[in-house]
């Protein structure tokens, strides 16, 4: 969905879904709209420009503009879940190019990029996004064609300066592109600040509610890059059902009241155990003392994200126990969602990960955010 003009406030907008509703029976919600196919017009045409519902459906579109009205991006594209979207950006490429992503990121993406990206034909380096002059230095004028950003970056929270780096970037002719997945767009705008396409998991903040896989992409502006990453996305049929897209936008309606509430049960958790002497370190843009702060101050707006991560003075076992004894906490993998979730995030990434083994990575939800800190106090080993 291309986006047209500004409505008011994100929370408006969010709340009343830019207006969307059923304009056959004036219903407040828009319907669902399963049809796969479109009839054609007498000359052969397609009046309603909806051609096959693998590209093209009416429940798609309510989200689209809402998120296009969001970044201020010129198009949406939704896609089946945040690893189709992130990989269409990729297979926009060609064999050969060559791409800087970051050490600190999520890891399923990571895995994709190092095997299958690589096996392709893209040329994958993985370099510390946090230091500006290191992405300068590994910029090939006229060969890197895209630098993926992670920002926060999953489990660390690394911040990356996203107006610097896409300075530097565009200078060397690469696109910029930036998973903004655990900013949400209510406290980072990547498009606004130089990035050229911004990601989304649709599952996580979004949503909001661990009931719906997707994923979604905003463009700065109409490409050639762009129309094949379109491309990828229709031929290739990697689109949510009609009924995930209406969950989806149900789910956003509600978003600017959720990130808030887990914006400040994070933050209070963050202060509160950094000073606890079982802790190591609590790593969370949102602390004064995290070496990405300055940035985060300067790129986020309305709070620091409902994710942070500890790591506990006594290692491993300790980081174990405190996820198997949280009682609201629930152990499961995603983040996002009204819930709190605990993981030990390096037994799920395995041997090869680089997250240390004393961390634990936490999704701060809605809760009681006093009865989220004593869960966890309880459950550190006495």
């Amino acid at each position: 969905m291309t986006h047209k003009s500004s409505y008011y406030s994100a929370a408006t907008a969010l709340a009343q879904a830019l207006g969307a509703h059923d304009h056959e029976s004036q219903g407040v919600v828009p319907a669902i709209h399963i049809a796969t196919t479109y009839i054609r017009g007498a000359d052969n045409s397609y009046p309603t420009g909806n051609v096959y519902s693998r590209a093209d459906n009416p429940s798609y579109k309510p989200v689209e503009a809402l998120l296009c009205e969001l970044e201020q991006g010129h198009e949406a594209l939704l896609f089946s879940s945040g690893m189709a979207a992130a990989t269409a950006v990729f297979q926009g490429l060609q064999p050969g190019d060559h791409v800087l992503a970051p050490q600190v990121m999520y890891w399923a993406l990571r895995n994709w990029l190092l095997n299958y990206a690589t096996r392709w034909g893209l040329e994958i380096e993985l370099i510390n996004m946090t230091d500006v002059s290191a992405v300068e230095r590994h910029l090939r004028p006229g060969e890197t064609k895209l630098v993926w950003l992670e920002t926060p970056g999953n489990p660390l929270w690394t911040i990356s300066d996203i107006a610097a780096i896409a300075k530097v970037a565009k200078a060397a002719g690469a696109r910029v592109a930036v998973d903004s997945t655990c900013a949400t767009p209510l406290l980072t705008q990547p498009l606004q600040l130089g990035a050229d396409i911004v990601m989304h998991s649709a599952t996580k903040y979004l949503n909001g509610h661990s009931d719906v896989i997707a994923g979604a992409l905003v463009s700065a502006e109409d490409s050639e890059f762009w129309q094949r990453i379109r491309a990828v996305r229709s031929q290739g049929g990697a689109v949510p059902s009609p009924h995930d897209a209406s969950t989806l936008l149900r789910g956003m309606r509600t978003m600017h009241l959720r990130v808030r509430e887990a914006c400040t049960n994070a933050q209070f958790i963050a202060e509160q155990l950094s000073q606890h002497p079982a802790v190591l370190a609590v790593l969370y843009p949102g602390l004064a003392s995290d070496p990405g702060h300055a940035i985060a101050k300067q790129q986020m707006h309305g709070g620091f994200g409902g994710m942070l991560s500890i790591r506990m003075r006594a290692g491993e076992t300790a980081a174990v126990h405190v996820a198997a004894h949280t009682k609201l906490w629930k152990r499961a993998t995603s983040l996002g969602g009204v819930e709190s979730l605990i993981e030990h995030r390096a037994s799920v990434e395995g041997p090869s990960s680089p997250c240390p083994p004393d961390l634990l990575r936490l999704s701060a939800g809605i809760e009681n955010k006093d009865e989220l800190l004593a869960d966890l106090l309880q459950a550190f080993p006495s």
